[in-house]
C-alpha cells in the first residue's frame, strides 16, 4: 500500500505535471447534480442500476486503480472502464499544466461524455495549501472540477509532516473548512478521504476524531475508505452510526485473506461488505467507488474491475 502514499507524496513535490506511481505486482455530469447516466457500451448495462434499500445507483471507480495504464492510453482506458459497466469515475493526479493525463478539463469532460460516464469526484493535491494557506490552487481545482462535472473536490492524502500531532490535525481542519467555503460558493462540496494513519491516538483522541469534530458538517463531507478503516481496526458501521450522514462517499476495496496489506477483487476478500452495505442509509452515502491498489500477477486489470463491479451490483446492491 505504500506506493499510493509514495505517489501522492511525489505529487505534492511537483508544481506541474503528473506523477506516476511505481508498479506494485503487475501493471495493472453533465452537471453537478446526481444525474444517472447509463453506459450503452458493449458489455455494460442498458438500464440504470437499482439498489433496493441502499438508495445508491451508479457504480464508480477510482481511476488510480488503473494508474499503470492511464498515462499512455487515457482514451482507451476510459472506454474500457465504460465497457466494464462503470458509470462514474473518480479522478486523481490533476495538473494545472497537463490536466488529466494530458487532457485539459474540457477535453476530458468530452471524453467522459463520449463514453456515457460521469465524474462526480476528484482527488486533488492539497499538501502545499495546507502549508501556506494560499487558496489559488484550490480555486484552480474548483474551476477544473466544475468543467468536468464534479460534485465533490476531495482531499486524498496528506504527508506525515502535516499530520504529526493533534494540533496539526486542528490546522488541517481549519484549512479544510476554508477550502470548503470556496467549494460551496462554486456549487461544490469538499470531502476528506482517509487512510489508516488518521486513527493514530493523540492522548484521548485521534486525528480522525479531530477532523470530524473540527470541520463544519454543513461544509465538509467524508469519503470513507472502508479498507483503511478496517486496517486501522475500526468498524465502518460504528463510525456511520456515530456520525450519521457525513460519509457521503465510499471507497470499496477488499482485503486479501492471505496478505492483509494487499487488495483483491470485491467479494473475494475478508471484509464483510454485505454488513456494511446494509447500513448505507446511516452512512449518508451518495456515491461509491471501487478501488484496487494492486492486482494479482497475471490477471487482466479490466477483467478484475469488471468482477468487482458485478459483485457490487449483483450482490451488494441487489
Amino acid at each position: 500500500m505504500n506506493n499510493r502514499r509514495s505517489f501522492l507524496q511525489k505529487l505534492g513535490l511537483l508544481s506541474a505535471g503528473v506523477a506516476f506511481a511505481p508498479t506494485l505486482l503487475t501493471s495493472c455530469d453533465s452537471s453537478n447534480q446526481n444525474t444517472t447516466t447509463t453506459s450503452t457500451a458493449e458489455g455494460s448495462d442498458t438500464s440504470t442500476a437499482t439498489t433496493g434499500d441502499t438508495g445508491l445507483s451508479d457504480i464508480g471507480i477510482q481511476l488510480y486503480t488503473l494508474r499503470e495504464l492511464l498515462p499512455t492510453d487515457v482514451k482507451g482506458v476510459i472506454g474500457k472502464v465504460a465497457q466494464a459497466g462503470y458509470q462514474d469515475v473518480e479522478t486523481y493526479g490533476y495538473s494545472v499544466d497537463k490536466g488529466y493525463w494530458g487532457l485539459q478539463p474540457t477535453a476530458f469532460k468530452q471524453l467522459l461524455t463520449d463514453n456515457n460516464l460521469l465524474s462526480t469526484s476528484g482527488h486533488y493535491e492539497f499538501g502545499q495549501y495546507m502549508k501556506d494557506g494560499n487558496t489559488d490552487i484550490v480555486k484552480r481545482y474548483i474551476e477544473a472540477g466544475n468543467i468536468v462535472g464534479h460534485k465533490y473536490i476531495t482531499v486524498p492524502y496528506l504527508g506525515e509532516d502535516l499530520r504529526n500531532s493533534a494540533d496539526a490535525y486542528k490546522n488541517i481542519a481549519e484549512k479544510v473548512n476554508k477550502a470548503a467555503e470556496l467549494c460551496k460558493d462554486a456549487g461544490l462540496k469538499l470531502a476528506y478521504h482517509n487512510h489508516d494513519f488518521e486513527f493514530k491516538q493523540y492522548g484521548d483522541t485521534t486525528g480522525y476524531d479531530i477532523l470530524l469534530k473540527e470541520t463544519d458538517p454543513g461544509l465538509v463531507s467524508f469519503e470513507a475508505d472502508l479498507f483503511w478503516m478496517e486496517k486501522a481496526g475500526r468498524k465502518p458501521v460504528d463510525l456511520f452510526n456515530q456520525h450519521k450522514g457525513r460519509f457521503v462517499m465510499w471507497h470499496v476495496k477488499d482485503m486479501d485473506k492471505n496478505s492483509p496489506d494487499l487488495n483483491t477483487e470485491i467479494g473475494s476478500g475478508s471484509i464483510d461488505y454485505k454488513a456494511i452495505f446494509a447500513q448505507a442509509n446511516s452512512s449518508g452515502v451518495d456515491r461509491i467507488f471501487v478501488e484496487q491498489e494492486n492486482f494479482a500477477a497475471g490477471i487482466d486489470p479490466f477483467q478484475s474491475i469488471k468482477q468487482s463491479r458485478d459483485y457490487v451490483k449483483n450482490t451488494l446492491m441487489a
